[in-house]
């Protein structure tokens, strides 16, 4: 331990450095599953598409549109959800959370036709509203601007576990087709959905609101953590109007928006794409489809330390969005093999690219205007979860093939690298900050390390 200018004890460097890794193995293995359930429940109608399709009578485009609603009613309840956790605390709030989408999540098993798959669909995306920025705000009551993006980074992680295990797990239960009178989507969304009410009693049990309420902290250590961190809200606004003012919030809310778009279109219309590229079964369908998302799982657990300066983390933006479109490009043209190769590439910056992302108003923003601001980031960019799914599903109906809309996808992609450009973490406001990341050594007290 040592003394800062205050008087007080903070902790040394290899003493928070130990710290962060006994946070992490805390709380990024219950966070991670937590996300991967929500994922998984999330997405499943990717898989169920072809089967429920058919049993129900949805078209292209219904399904499109089903598929995008989930983020219109997300969208909408972002900020007030993230607003309330900031208030309740995330214990009780991710609970809620967890408990009423599991429950609507296996009641998509009871869908009968067009409007109860569209209603759903709704309440669905209304239940889980809040919870990935209510997490992303949750990690900066607990790391710095760079262990957050890392720690952001592991969070994602539990998108691409959804997509590796999901397309095997799916496939297999579609496989029960006919079991006790129920057609196989009806089991996958039955069965998927339960874990997320079970789980939901483990972080009402096991995860604390804040450092000063977990018993695996001593109070010095909770209490030097929160006064560290308290002090990057120096140089952030603290007022929600001040962050609906700020022109690097609105440009990091369209690149969001951009990157949404495209990954939702994957999500959604992948097992589409492989399974009309050959006569493949479900299963094998679940298995390809898991090949881009452990490419993804590299991208997002390395990917965010390379970003340690903010012209780093924009420079890996900008190569990022473009290796994306290169990607999304070659899949349209190429043979089947060499189409997933291709999509496994592009799938390696998804998510490293996200965390980084979020870096940028995370750095400018604190207290209700981080919530609120992390809650509009969210609720915006995922707009393009019911832009891109809806597009794909329209240029599907209309040409016959899901993968031209791909090329569009690029398109969009190419623009959020050309956007990222401008963006500016919030210490590149004060000319002192720049003098820091030339220069390291110099002491700022507003950006521990």
């Amino acid at each position: 331990m040592q003394s800062d200018k205050a008087g007080s004890l903070t902790a040394s460097p290899e003493d928070r450095s130990s710290l962060n890794r006994r946070i992490f193995r805390k709380l990024m293995p219950l966070l991670i599953l937590v996300y991967t359930i929500s994922f998984l429940d999330r997405t499943n109608i990717a898989l169920a598409k072809h089967s429920m399709s058919i049993d129900l009578g949805l078209s292209a485009a219904t399904y499109g549109l089903g598929a995008g609603l989930f983020f219109l009613s997300y969208a909408s309840l972002e900020i007030p959800s993230n607003l309330l956790m900031h208030r309740v605390g995330a214990r009780f709030w991710i609970t809620r959370i967890m408990v009423t989408w599991g429950v609507l999540s296996t009641a998509m098993a009871f869908v009968q036709g067009e409007t109860s798959f569209y209603v759903l669909r709704l309440l669905l995306g209304a239940a889980e509203a809040g919870f990935f920025p209510g997490v992303i705000l949750y990690l900066t009551y607990w790391f710095d601007r760079k262990d957050c993006a890392r720690a952001t980074g592991y969070f994602l992680l539990g998108v691409c576990i959804a997509n590796v295990i999901g397309g095997p797990i799916g496939g297999a239960l579609l496989e029960l087709d006919g079991a006790f009178g129920m057609h196989g989507w009806q089991w996958l969304f039955f069965l998927e959905g339960l874990p997320a009410i079970v789980l939901a009693y483990v972080v009402w049990k096991k995860l604390p609101d804040r450092p000063s309420a977990a018993p695996w902290l001593s109070k010095q250590e909770a209490t030097d953590l929160e006064h560290r961190l308290s002090e990057r809200e120096h140089n952030a606004a603290h007022n929600f109007k001040d962050c609906l003012r700020d022109k690097q919030v609105w440009l990091a809310i369209f690149v969001y928006f951009c990157h949404q778009i495209t990954i939702y279109a994957v999500i959604f219309f992948l097992p589409g794409i492989i399974g009309a590229s050959g006569h493949f079964s479900p299963f094998l369908i679940g298995v390809l489809s898991a090949a881009p998302w452990l490419a993804a799982s590299i991208g997002a657990a390395t990917l965010p330390s390379l970003a340690k300066t903010s012209a780093q983390s924009r420079a890996l933006l900008v190569v990022g969005f473009l290796i994306m479109a290169s990607g999304l490009v070659v899949a349209v043209y190429a043979p089947p093999a060499l189409a997933l190769l291709a999509m496994c590439v592009a799938a390696l910056m998804f998510f490293g690219v996200q965390s980084v992302l979020f870096s940028f108003p995370s750095s400018r923003l604190s207290g209700t205007a981080l919530a609120g601001g992390l809650g509009l980031l969210n609720s915006c960019g995922v707009l393009g979860g019911f832009v891109g799914p809806t597009v794909m599903g329209i240029v599907e109906q209309t040409t016959g093939k899901a993968i031209n809309g791909l090329l569009l996808m690029a398109g969009v992609i190419v623009l959020a690298a050309v956007c990222a450009v401008r963006l500016r973490h919030g210490s590149e406001r004060h000319p002192r900050d720049a003098v820091q990341e030339q220069h390291p050594a110099v002491p700022v007290a507003a950006d521990p390390q």
